[in-house]
C-alpha cells in the first residue's frame, strides 16, 4: 500500500532579531533622564542643611571678593583664584601654575548677593541640582553615542547609574567648592553631546552651545582641557565622520580653549613656575640632612603608580573614603612595594588592550581611553598638581570607568532576546543600591569641618595635614563658651593630633602655632613657647607666631604671679613679654603689680606711669600706683592717685578692700 505524501510545507525560518520580542526597558525612555537626574539630586539632599566645609573658605566664607556679592565679580575674574582668601600677591600662587577658576566663585558670589545668610543652604541645594543634571546629560550623550538599540539603552543606563551612585563623587557634591568639578564635567559633557548632534542632524548651530558649554567647563576647571582628545575619540568611535569633518566638529571646543587659556595667561602669566619647597603643596620632597629636597625620578613615579592603583581601587571598592590624601597618607613610593606595581601593570594592560582594541572601535577601549585622558592632567605625571591625589580628581575619569564596566556588562549578558540583559541591569542596579547607601552615610561626614575632620583623620592617621586640620578644628571649638566644660578634654585630644603632624612634616609652621595655641590654653606655658619658637625657627617672620608668643608669655607672667606665687618666674616670662611688646598695656601694669610685690617700688613705680600713658582711664593702675607711692612714703601722690580711680570707678575702695 503507498504511503500517503506530505503536503509541501517551506521550512520554517527562524525569526530576525528584530522580530524576536525585547524587553520593554531596552526602549529609549525620557524619563530615564529625568529618573537619572531625580536620583542624583535626592542622593545629596542629606546636604542641605549641612554647613561649609573644608576649602568653602577659600572661594566663599573668607574670601573678600565672593564676599561682595556681585560687586566682587571684577576681583574674581581678574586675579588667581586664591588671591580673594589670602589677600597676599605672593601666596597666590601656592602650587605651580597658580589657579584660574573664577566661573564657580563668580555663581557663589551671586548667591550672596541672592541668598544672604542662607547661601550654606543655597550652594549645597545648587550642587545637587546641578548633579542630577549630569547624570541626565551622561545619559543623553550615550544614547546619542551608541546606534540604537538594546547595547544603546543598557549602557546608557548602566554607566550614568553607575556614575550618579558612586560615593566616590561626594567630594565633590557634598563640599560646595567641589562644584567646580560638577561644572567643568557638566559643561564638558554637554559640548560633546551638542558636536555630536551638530555632526548627525547636520546643524551647525548647535556648535555655539557646544563652544559656550565648554567654555563655561574651563572657567571652571583647567581639567576640561582634556575633552579636546576626547570629543575627536568619540567621533572616531561612534561616527562615520572622516578626519576633517572630525576636524571641523572639533574646532568650536579648540576656539573655547584658545579663548580661555589667553584669559588665564594674561591674569596668571605663561609660566608655570617651580614646585614650591614646602610639602603641603608638593608632595613629592622628603628631608635629608635637614633639607627639603626633590624625590628621585624612581621614588616619585613609584608614589604615582601607588596613587593610581589606589584610584582603581577606589572606583571598584570605594571604602575607606577620605577627603585628605595629603603626605604622607600615601607614602614615599618605591618599586618594592607591590602598590607600586600593581599600578604600574594594570594601566599598562589597560593602555594596550584600549590601543590594541583602537582599529577596531571597541567601546571598552573607549572607557579606558576616556579614564586615562582625564585622569592624565591630575596624576602628577604631567605637572605636579600640589598633592599626590584626591577623590574629586576621577570624578570626570569615573565616567570612563562606568562606560567600559557597562560594554562588558552588557557583552557578557546579551542574548538574541535580550532576556538576560535584565539580569546584566540588575547587577548594575544593587551595586548602585549598595553606592547609593554608602553615598547617602558618606554625606553625614561632610556635615562640617569637625565632623569631616574627626572623622577622616582615623583613616588618613599618617597625613600630616589631615592631623593638622584635625587638631585645629578641635582647638576651635574647644575655645567656644558653649564648649567650656568639654574644653580641656578636647584640647588634650587635639595635642597628640598637631605633635604627629609635626612628626609627619617637621617644618609645618601652622601645626607648631596651633600647639602653642593649645598648650597656652592647657597653661603649659613652656611647652606652649617653645612651640611658638618652633614656627619662628621656620619662619623668623611669621606675624601669627610672633603675637602668639607674646600673648604666651605675658599670660604666663600673670598665672606664675597671681595662682602659682612664682614670682621670678612671673618676671622674668613678663621681661620677655615687654622686650617683644614694649607699649602693651597689660603687660606694662602686670610688670607693676609684680615688681610692686616685689617690694621694687621705683620700678614699679615707671611701670604703672608707662601704663597710664597708654591708657589713662584704667581705674586699678590708678589705684595700683598709689599704694605704689603710699609704700615709697609719698602721700600727696597717693591721694591724688586713688582720688583719680575714685573719680574714674567711684565703688574702687570697696571693691579693692574684698
Amino acid at each position: 500500500m503507498a504511503k500517503a505524501k506530505r503536503p509541501n510545507t517551506p521550512p520554517q525560518k527562524a525569526p530576525a532579531a528584530a522580530e524576536i520580542p525585547q524587553p520593554a526597558w531596552v526602549q529609549p525612555r525620557p524619563w530615564y533622564a529625568w529618573g537619572l537626574f531625580l536620583l542624583g539630586f535626592l542622593l545629596y539632599a542629606n546636604t542641605f542643611w549641612h554647613d561649609y566645609t573644608l576649602d568653602d573658605a577659600i572661594v566663599i566664607t573668607d574670601n573678600m571678593f565672593t564676599q561682595q556679592g556681585v560687586a566682587g565679580i571684577p576681583g574674581l575674574l581678574q586675579y588667581d583664584t586664591f588671591y580673594g582668601f589670602f589677600k597676599d600677591p605672593s601666596k597666590a600662587r601656592l602650587v605651580a601654575g597658580g589657579r584660574y577658576r573664577p566661573m564657580t566663585p563668580v555663581m557663589f558670589a551671586v548667591e550672596k548677593s541672592l541668598f544672604g545668610d542662607k547661601q550654606v543652604w543655597a550652594g549645597h541645594f545648587i550642587n545637587a541640582l546641578l548633579y542630577g543634571l549630569t547624570g541626565a546629560m551622561l545619559y543623553w550623550l550615550l544614547t546619542a553615542m551608541f546606534r540604537s538599540g538594546r547595547e544603546q539603552v543598557f549602557v546608557a543606563l548602566g554607566a550614568a547609574l553607575i556614575f550618579v551612585c558612586h560615593p566616590v563623587h561626594t567630594e565633590a557634591v557634598a563640599n560646595i567648592k567641589g562644584r567646580d568639578e560638577i561644572v567643568a564635567l557638566l559643561g564638558s559633557l554637554a559640548a560633546l553631546l551638542f558636536a555630536v548632534k551638530a555632526f548627525k542632524n547636520k546643524a551647525p548651530l548647535w556648535h555655539l552651545g557646544g563652544a559656550a558649554a565648554f567654555f563655561m567647563a574651563l572657567m571652571s576647571k583647567e581639567n576640561a582641557i582634556t575633552f579636546l582628545a576626547i570629543i575627536p575619540l568619540t567621533f572616531y568611535f561612534f561616527t562615520k565622520a572622516d578626519w576633517k569633518q572630525t576636524l571641523l566638529h572639533s574646532l568650536p571646543a579648540w576656539g573655547a580653549a584658545l579663548l580661555f587659556l589667553l584669559i588665564r595667561g594674561s591674569v596668571l602669566g605663561w609660566k608655570l613656575g617651580d614646585p614650591p619647597l614646602e610639602l603641603m603643596n608638593n608632595p613629592f620632597l622628603k628631608i635629608e640632612n635637614g633639607q627639603w629636597v626633590a624625590f628621585s625620578a624612581s621614588e616619585k613615579m613609584a608614589t604615582i603608580m601607588v596613587t593610581l592603583w589606589e584610584y582603581l581601587r577606589l572606583l571598584f571598592v570605594p571604602h575607606p573614603l577620605t577627603h585628605d590624601y595629603y603626605p604622607r597618607h600615601i607614602d614615599i613610593g618605591s618599586w618594592g612595594q607591590w602598590k607600586a606595581l600593581a599600578g604600574l601593570g594594570l594601566h599598562l594592560a589597560l593602555g594596550v588592550y584600549a590601543l590594541l582594541r583602537l582599529r577596531g572601535k571597541d567601546p571598552v577601549s573607549y572607557g579606558i581611553l576616556w579614564y586615562l585622558i582625564t585622569l592624565s592632567i591630575a596624576s602628577n605625571i604631567v605637572f605636579p598638581v600640589g598633592t599626590n591625589m584626591s577623590e574629586r580628581f576621577i570624578y570626570m575619569p569615573s565616567v570612563g570607568f562606568g562606560i567600559a564596566l557597562s560594554v562588558l556588562l552588557y557583552r557578557q549578558f546579551k542574548t538574541p532576546d535580550g532576556n538576560r540583559l535584565s539580569t546584566g541591569l540588575a547587577i548594575i542596579g544593587v551595586a548602585a543600591l549598595l553606592f547609593s547607601v554608602k553615598t547617602i552615610m558618606r554625606n553625614g561626614v561632610w556635615k562640617d569641618n569637625y565632623t569631616l575632620f574627626t572623622t577622616d583623620v582615623k583613616n588618613a592617621p599618617n597625613s600630616a595635614k589631615l592631623r593638622n586640620a584635625a587638631g585645629g578644628e578641635l582647638f576651635t571649638q574647644a575655645i567656644k563658651p558653649e564648649n567650656e566644660k568639654r574644653r580641656e578634654a578636647m584640647l588634650r585630644e587635639a595635642v597628640p593630633h598637631l605633635q604627629e603632624a609635626i612628626r609627619l612634616h617637621p617644618t609645618y609652621k601652622n601645626a607648631y602655632l596651633l600647639l602653642g595655641n593649645c598648650l597656652n590654653y592647657l597653661k603649659d606655658y613652656d611647652a606652649s613657647i617653645a612651640a611658638f619658637r618652633g614656627a619662628l625657627a621656620i619662619d623668623p617672620n611669621y606675624k601669627d607666631a610672633q603675637e602668639n608668643l607674646f600673648v604666651t608669655y605675658r599670660d604666663a607672667g600673670k598665672y606664675f604671679g597671681e595662682q602659682r606665687g612664682d614670682l621670678a618666674k612671673a618676671l622674668q616670662m613678663l621681661g620677655e613679654a615687654v622686650q617683644m611688646k614694649s607699649d602693651d598695656f597689660e603687660t606694662l601694669r602686670l610688670l607693676g603689680v609684680a615688681n610692686g610685690v616685689g617690694g621694687n617700688m621705683p620700678v614699679a613705680e615707671q611701670y604703672f606711669n608707662k601704663a597710664l600713658e597708654i591708657n589713662a582711664g584704667h581705674a586699678d593702675t590708678w589705684f595700683d600706683l598709689g599704694i605704689t607711692y603710699l609704700s615709697m612714703g609719698n602721700t600727696a601722690r597717693h591721694n591724688e592717685c586713688i582720688a583719680k580711680a575714685q573719680q574714674l570707678e567711684p565703688g574702687i575702695l570697696e571693691r579693692r578692700k574684698k
